[in-house]
């Protein structure tokens, strides 16, 4: 959420802030509701004041004997009570009016962010590996699943309808590895501390990692008002929510491997073969809390912890600022990691890596107490994927597919497919 003083200060900075992400200028509208907000709360203090010097009056007109002023002094103080209660109830609906306004404006984009309108402006900023040759046709990860016989959208529409699928035997294996590799390597080598978190969490969750109030159609919402976590981000994000952190222990960072669950509202026609774009997926998150000093040489750090994972893996991947336009609502900064896919000539996004400032901090009420100043200030908030789990499997299959419509397994993934080498068809 924005600092309504910064808007104060420089209103014309907040603007173009929102112009280089295509947003409306939106400073007048949100100063004028501020201006009324305080303007009512100031009007309420008066009168409250004025009560006040009323109230101390009646006990000497009363200890005189006048009873006329005593009865007119009774009057004004019932009135300025009612007319206080009634401004106060002003000033709070104002108040929420404007919270409300605040928290539905995008993150302010950094500096060095390249302007654009959308991924077509994204901008590459290293590569890493080749692109594999194959001496025949590759294919798609759905087509080798379901060759193998290991992949099965039918029987997964058949329980839960489109954008499900059901992994059996050594899929749902090489599925549950990838997601055991990933955890495993950011907490031995990577120094995160893995989460165990609940995969439901209150609207206040949501809210303060900027999921609602404006993309609640994105959520699923169970029946008694919880949300289905999207993304881990939530959870390992809001551990530290309405707290005061000791600046010494500063970064905390955190993992952990869950479902992630997604409407996929406004996707319509888009990826709907295969795994790519799915309600329920299992990702491996990277979260840090940081203070403001550390913040960006700790986005350069997680991305490349995530960029670690397709290393190891020897998958080909390039890594992209992504433009003004195609960030995301809470991101200042954000590196996409997008891994080839032979199956489709493509590279397609695996990790997204932002950098958020402190615009969850403000949300969640996180803050620290700084180092020198001891002053409070709002903690920096970062998160990534490490990588997602389903896309990651996709592109194992693409990559290490063999003529004969085997997989191999990469050597990085041995250790958790227990003696299985290769996957071959059932």
């Amino acid at each position: 959420m924005h600092d309504i003083r910064a808007i104060r200060e420089n209103p014309a900075a907040f603007d173009a802030a929102l112009a280089r992400r295509g947003e409306s200028a939106l400073s007048s509208q949100v100063l004028e509701l501020d201006e009324a907000r305080r303007a009512k709360i100031l009007a309420a203090e008066t009168a409250q004041a004025d009560q006040n010097k009323a109230a101390k009056a009646i006990g000497a007109a009363k200890a005189k004997g006048d009873e006329a002023e005593f009865e007119r002094l009774r009057a004004e103080v019932a009135e300025k009570k009612a007319e206080v209660a009634t401004m106060q109830a002003e000033a709070k609906e104002l108040d929420a009016k404007l919270t409300d306004m605040l928290a539905r404006i995008p993150n302010s984009p950094a500096e060095d962010v390249p302007e654009g309108a959308d991924e077509d402006d994204n901008v590459e900023v290293k590569r890493w590996g080749d692109v594999p040759a194959f001496d025949f046709e590759p294919k798609e990860h759905f087509e080798i699943g379901e060759a193998l016989g290991y992949m099965d959208f039918e029987r997964a529409a058949k329980l839960s309808g489109s954008r499900f699928t059901v992994l059996t035997g050594p899929l749902a294996r090489l599925e549950r590895a990838i997601g055991q590799f990933m955890i495993d390597m950011h907490t031995s080598e990577h120094g995160y501390t893995e989460v165990s978190s609940p995969l439901m969490v209150k609207s206040e969750a949501m809210y303060g990692t900027g999921q609602l109030p404006k993309f609640e159609e994105d959520l699923f919402k169970t029946t008694d008002g919880r949300y289905l976590i999207p993304t881990a981000e939530v959870t390992l994000t809001n551990l530290v929510s309405g707290e005061v952190l000791d600046a010494e222990k500063l970064p905390l960072r955190f993992t952990a491997l869950t479902p992630s669950f997604r409407s996929e509202a406004g996707s319509a026609g888009r990826d709907t073969r295969g795994m790519l774009r799915q309600h329920q997926f299992w990702k491996c998150e990277l979260v840090s809390i940081t203070d403001q000093e550390s913040s960006i040489a700790e986005h350069e750090r997680m991305t490349e912890c995530a960029e670690n994972v397709l290393k190891r893996l020897g998958l080909h991947f390039r890594t992209m600022t992504l433009c003004t336009g195609d960030m995301g609502f809470s991101a200042r900064k954000t590196y996409d990691i997008e891994v080839w896919l032979p199956g489709q000539d493509a590279f397609r996004e695996i990790s997204s890596c932002s950098v958020c400032g402190d615009f969850q901090g403000r949300r969640m009420n996180a803050r620290y107490r700084g180092k020198d100043d001891k002053a409070l200030k709002f903690v920096h908030t970062l998160n990534g994927s490490g990588t997602a789990v389903g896309r990651c499997l996709i592109a194992v299959l693409e990559n290490y597919l063999n003529e004969d419509g085997s997989v191999t397994i990469p050597d990085a993934l041995l250790p958790y497919m227990g003696g299985l080498t290769k996957i071959e068809k059932a």
